[in-house]
């Protein structure tokens, strides 16, 4: 063996102890594999019982807004029930405050012991005035289509007379009709012209 084959074996065999004393020393800086495995079994399951923590207080938050949503809906719709039959038996209050001034006219007049014609018809007056204004704060108003061609969503047509006026004009009122703010609570009772034959 020649001085250059040996040199080159001495430096294979140095860099091969180089090699093992690295991986050696690489080796020892590491953990072994039992503290790896002790470590990160001990850090799971604490960071799994704090997420599972968390998770169960969090559901019991979103619990406690859902039960306390659900129990203001509730009170909502109670209230609103409550509110709508009030609305529903008290709606007329107003309404009947205004005519219990038309009555106490009408009593007033009855009480009276100097009664001439005059005084009875100047009361009645009066108390149609009072009535009149009662209905216009409400929103009702009159129908008197005298000489208006017949409208059958506001008139009723009692009967046809020869006329020489064009067919369907309403020729005589028997009863007023009335509005309630544009609905109509009772058709006017009229006659109608009819084409002569």
């Amino acid at each position: 063996m020649s001085n250059k084959e040996t040199e080159q074996q001495i430096e294979g065999v140095e860099t091969l102890n180089a090699d093992r004393k690295s991986g050696v020393e690489s080796e020892s800086s590491l953990p072994k594999a039992d503290e790896v495995e002790k470590s990160s079994t001990a850090d799971t399951p604490k960071s799994l019982e704090e997420q599972l923590g968390e998770a169960i207080a969090e559901v019991e938050k979103h619990k406690d807004s859902w039960l306390r949503a659900t129990a203001e809906l509730e009170n909502v719709r109670k209230r609103s029930q409550v509110d709508i039959a009030g609305a529903h038996k008290y709606a007329l209050e107003r309404f009947s405050t205004e005519l219990l001034v038309v009555k106490d006219s009408l009593e007033a007049a009855l009480k009276t012991d100097n009664v001439t014609f005059e005084a009875i018809k100047d009361g009645v007056d009066l108390t149609l005035k009072q009535l009149s204004k009662v209905f216009e704060t409400f929103g009702i108003s009159e129908i008197d289509p005298l000489g208006e061609t017949l409208d059958p969503h506001k008139h009723q047509a009692m009967s046809a007379v020869d006329s020489d006026k064009s067919a369907n004009t309403i020729l005589s009122v028997f009863q007023k009709g009335y509005l309630l703010n544009d609905r109509l609570i009772r058709p006017a009772l009229v006659s109608v012209a009819k084409t002569k034959d």
